[in-house]
């Protein structure tokens, strides 16, 4: 699988709020870091991530634009939560040589 294709399933995986497959995409030393949450290692990053969930009904993120270049991904997304907010975000996800993510940070726009 391609990292195109890896970072779509990410995000497929993120907006069904699976969690337990969403870790098995993160390697033990993944880190998270976006505009109110700073998180490192699997444990922390998960348990960022199901605070995400918890905090809202849904999620859906929709890639408009993905760029590749070797490990590292960015990504221009809309994020809709809700149904009703809309974010802007740019996603730049690295992965090891394994497919399993590395790092992920994420900047939202306006």
């Amino acid at each position: 699988m391609n990292l195109k294709q890896l970072s779509e399933q990410y995000f497929k995986i993120f907006s069904n709020k699976d969690i337990e497959v969403l870790s098995e995409m993160f390697s033990d030393e993944v880190s998270l870091r976006d505009w109110e949450i700073q998180a490192s290692g699997k444990s922390a990053v998960v348990a960022a991530n199901e605070n995400i969930f918890s905090s809202v009904e849904t999620i859906n993120v929709e890639p408009t634009h993905i760029y590749c270049d070797n490990n590292t991904v960015i990504a221009e997304l809309n994020i809709t939560v809700n149904g009703e907010v809309e974010l802007l975000v740019t996603d730049v996800i690295e992965f090891d040589d394994s497919g399993k993510i590395t790092d992920i940070r994420a900047y939202k726009g306006n």
